[in-house]
């Protein structure tokens, strides 16, 4: 279930910034300075502010209004750095090579066609670039970031680490080929 914008208080809040290292993601990301990302579900910027601090430009994509009217009031003078798309990924192709790492934090067990979605998402991230999926064990099970993990895989994409904590369920993957 997506979160309602209404509800967006529980993505960003003091305790979820103090319990999660953003900045360790990002590191495990291989997201760095020059890296261009795509962001699939922005909410309310958790996330998309310390890419735009971070990174050299960010794509945020995110399904509802609501969480966009959040995110650009979040964004302040990082604005200049990021590009919002109001979009469902399953329906927009954010265009071909456009990223040096898709970033899906939380999100991909949300996305309705993930197929589609998937196509999209490869489709935008250069050769030599990442897709890298976090997931919540208790929303996503093993065998559910398994078929995850190989619906990109079967687009292409070659798995270079795959890791489960007691909270998070992760998997990053490269692009070796156009």
């Amino acid at each position: 279930m997506v979160c309602p914008h209404w509800l967006s208080c529980i993505l960003y809040n003091p305790l979820r910034k103090t319990s999660t290292d953003r900045l360790a993601v990002l590191e495990q990301s291989r997201i760095g300075k020059n890296s261009v990302v795509l962001e699939i579900g922005a909410g309310n910027g958790f996330f998309t502010e310390v890419l735009a601090e971070r990174a050299a430009f960010v794509h945020a994509v995110e399904l509802q209004q609501g969480m966009v009217k959040k995110l650009r009031q979040r964004l302040g003078a990082l604005a200049a750095k990021v590009n919002i798309l109001q979009e469902d990924i399953s329906r927009h192709d954010p265009g071909q090579s456009v990223a040096d790492v898709a970033f899906l934090y939380y999100v991909f067990h949300e996305v309705d066609d993930q197929d589609g979605g998937s196509r999209h998402i490869v489709n935008a991230v250069k050769p030599g670039g990442f897709v890298v999926l976090y997931e919540p064990t208790v929303e996503v099970s093993r065998r559910k970031m398994d078929l995850s993990v190989r619906i990109f895989e079967q687009l292409g994409m070659v798995l270079e680490e795959r890791k489960d904590g007691l909270f998070t369920r992760f998997a990053r993957l490269r692009k070796v080929s156009a």
